[in-house]
């Protein structure tokens, strides 16, 4: 009798491989290292640019959310990353352009998977305008360099730390559960965007103790790249997109 469809993608890894996914991305890292740090390079100036924006058009009530919704879109930001970890698994010579002009196995299923990652994260971008809104009305904001003592020093700022915290991890979960997995599936197999989704979704449900400690990594090196004013990606970034392709090839 075949094992149900939940036993087949259990994996049984202990929380410490994700640990070990990190140092396989390292290890890719460090092999032919300059077209992972330009890609890294890329992001930073990409990410820089959009900040500047922000400010620049007085958006900077928007940037909390816009740096939680990096995470969201991170993994189809990062798919020339999973092209070099892949060609380095199958001994192909590793280049900048295989990199930037990648041809999916699944043609393009996944760039549809990145436009709802990216819809997604309009949604929580505007989701987090109306929180805001619901505890402090048509106040205007602040600015970054208030807002942070209006939210600690009033019963409003607390509860909305809470409503926004919990709707937050709820879609940081589940943008996590649908992509950490179907973009990589998505590059190496020929499946379509809503099973590579689904796939996802079932890998991390039923490999939930790694994915935990894996997901706590990845948020853990993403802080760290915004306390070093988003310099930190131009390293952190490639470290966790070479990573991430060997996470998918240990539990698919």
């Amino acid at each position: 009798m075949p094992l149900p469809l939940a036993a087949q993608r259990r994996r049984n890894l202990p929380a410490g491989t994700a640990f070990a996914w990190l140092g396989a991305g390292w290890r890719d890292l460090c092999h032919s290292p300059v077209p992972s740090l330009l890609y890294g390079t890329a992001v930073f100036l990409v990410s820089l640019g959009i900040v500047w924006g922000l400010f620049r058009y007085e958006l900077d009530y928007i940037l909390l959310p816009a740096l939680a919704g990096f995470m969201v879109v991170g993994p189809i930001l990062a798919i020339g990353l999973y092209q070099k970890s892949r060609d380095i698994e199958a001994g192909h010579p590793v280049s900048l352009a295989r990199m930037i002009f990648v041809k999916p196995a699944s043609g393009g299923q996944v760039w549809y998977t990145g436009a709802i990652l990216c819809l997604l994260m309009l949604v929580w971008m505007r989701a987090a305008v109306i929180i805001y809104a619901l505890f402090f009305g048509l106040r205007p904001f602040p600015g970054l360099n208030d807002v942070l003592a209006m939210l600690v020093s009033t019963p409003e700022g607390w509860a909305m730390l809470l409503v926004g915290t919990v709707a937050g991890g709820l879609f940081a979960a589940f943008s996590f559960a649908i992509s950490t997995f179907a973009i990589p599936m998505l590059l190496d197999e020929r499946v379509d965007a809503f099973t590579a989704m689904g796939t996802s979704i079932s890998l991390v449900w039923n490999n939930l103790p790694v994915m935990l400690a894996w997901g706590a990594i990845v948020l853990a090196l993403f802080l760290l790249s915004v306390a070093t004013g988003l310099l930190g990606l131009i390293v952190v970034f490639p470290l966790l997109g070479h990573a991430t392709w060997h996470s998918y090839r240990a539990v698919r």
